[in-house]
């Protein structure tokens, strides 16, 4: 049975996902799946407006540093981690030593950032916002893209906004989704 434990690996920043694919490959290639089965980028999904188009990308949350469920203990393990390319070192060891294991995070770290790297499918900060009637937005996306508004009805569970927007002088109500909107502060 595997003694499997969390560690912090440093990676070159901006390579975790080159440096994350070479561990998987290598991983597998030695048949050490049992003793590193988790390899984790702690990132979050990022809504972005780019040329009046909304664009999901990922941003780490921690770059330079991935996630390890491993067995450091188990053979060649340790040693096979700290020779991939990218791969500057565990933290809470002395950069490639192979002398001075790393010391493993504690369950309660684990936990808090697993939780934050596994909040679901749409795991935004938009979403996660609450809208309070007579709040002032700003339309983000859509046809009213840049018009001004106040939130007349919040529906959570639909996830959509009755918001009264003025066009040509007329308040004028529309349904939005709260990705459509953001809050003015």
């Amino acid at each position: 049975m595997a003694d499997l434990k969390w560690y912090v690996l440093r990676a070159v920043s901006g390579q975790e996902k080159k440096v994350k694919g070479y561990l998987e490959n290598e991983i597998a290639r030695q048949k050490l799946e049992d003793f590193v089965p988790e390899l984790v980028i702690p990132a979050e999904k990022v809504y972005q407006m780019r040329n009046g188009k909304k664009k999901m990308r990922e941003r780490s949350y921690f770059p330079g540093y991935i996630l390890v469920s491993a067995d450091l203990n188990h053979g060649e393990v340790f040693h096979l981690i700290n020779t991939i390319p990218g791969v500057i070192g565990f933290l809470g060891a002395n950069g490639k030593s192979t002398d001075k294991m790393p010391a493993p995070l504690r369950p309660q770290e684990v936990n808090r950032f697993l939780g934050k790297t596994e909040e679901g499918d749409e795991d935004t900060s938009m979403l996660n916002t609450t809208f309070i009637r007579g709040e002032s937005i700003k339309v983000m996306d859509g046809p009213f893209n840049g018009f001004t508004g106040t939130i007349e009805e919040v529906f959570d569970e639909k996830k959509k906004l009755n918001v009264t927007v003025k066009i040509f002088g007329r308040n004028t109500p529309v349904e939005l989704n709260f990705m459509q909107v953001e809050k003015i502060q």
